[in-house]
């Protein structure tokens, strides 16, 4: 089991008011599952992302993370544990757009404090390559499609060799033709056995998974099988 949840609950004081965004998300993902996890705005699914992805504690409530409790870790022990265990992909790719890819892809190898620079560089290239970027590495991300960016934030995401890959919104900025061909890497990926979570409002991005959790108000309304979508 790659990740379990117990009656995870994640309420914020606004005020005199307290306002619960999770109540008790209980769920389990294995290694290797393609999930995605759908829901309105509102809905508390990015609460739950923020959670598993280590961004954000529950209020209450056990999050396991391959092995080990994690609801209860702060500060840096919880960035540890982030930066080796879970690679992200964002809506917004969130490029450092005064680094060029190669050094916004190494970043996540800086905190491990075990690789030299060259060697950071070299991994950084190799995925980059890999995504088929290998003609951009000296390129800042302006000079980049959208498409191009959202790629170089995967190899970014693939750096550390994370166990789960969770992806945000991952083609909410893109056109719909780039957004399937990063589905279809994702769908690559998870072909290769590597644990994918897709975050997403959109059906169509969500018929990628073979698994959907839908959340409503805070809770699992519907977790079910699917088929998977290869295109």
């Amino acid at each position: 089991m790659l990740i379990a949840t117990q009656d995870l609950v994640k309420s914020y004081d606004l005020g005199s008011v307290e306002v619960r965004a999770l109540r008790g998300v209980t769920m389990e993902i294995n290694e290797g599952e393609y999930l995605a996890i759908m829901g309105p705005s509102g809905s508390g699914k990015s609460t739950l992302m923020h959670i598993l992805g280590c961004l954000d504690t529950p209020t209450s409530g056990s999050y396991v993370l391959d092995g080990s409790e994690v609801g209860d870790l702060k500060g840096r022990d919880l960035a540890r544990v982030r930066n080796k265990k879970i690679g992200f992909v964002f809506q917004n790719f969130n490029l450092l757009p005064r680094l060029n890819l190669v050094s916004n892809v190494s970043l996540p190898l800086v905190y491990h404090g075990s690789m030299s620079k060259p060697d950071r560089a070299a991994r950084a290239s190799e995925h980059l390559e890999q995504l088929g970027l290998g003609h951009r590495l000296r390129h800042k991300p302006n000079e980049l499609s959208g498409g191009e960016r959202q790629r170089a934030a995967i190899a970014r995401a693939l750096v550390n060799e994370p166990s789960i890959l969770l992806a945000d919104e991952p083609t909410g900025n893109l056109d719909q033709k780039t957004g399937r061909e990063i589905m279809d890497i994702l769908n690559g990926l998870h072909g290769e056995g590597r644990t994918v979570v897709i975050v997403t409002h959109d059906a169509n991005v969500a018929d990628y998974a073979r698994r959907i959790v839908r959340i409503e108000d805070g809770a699992i309304a519907e977790d079910r099988g699917n088929g998977g979508t290869s295109r």
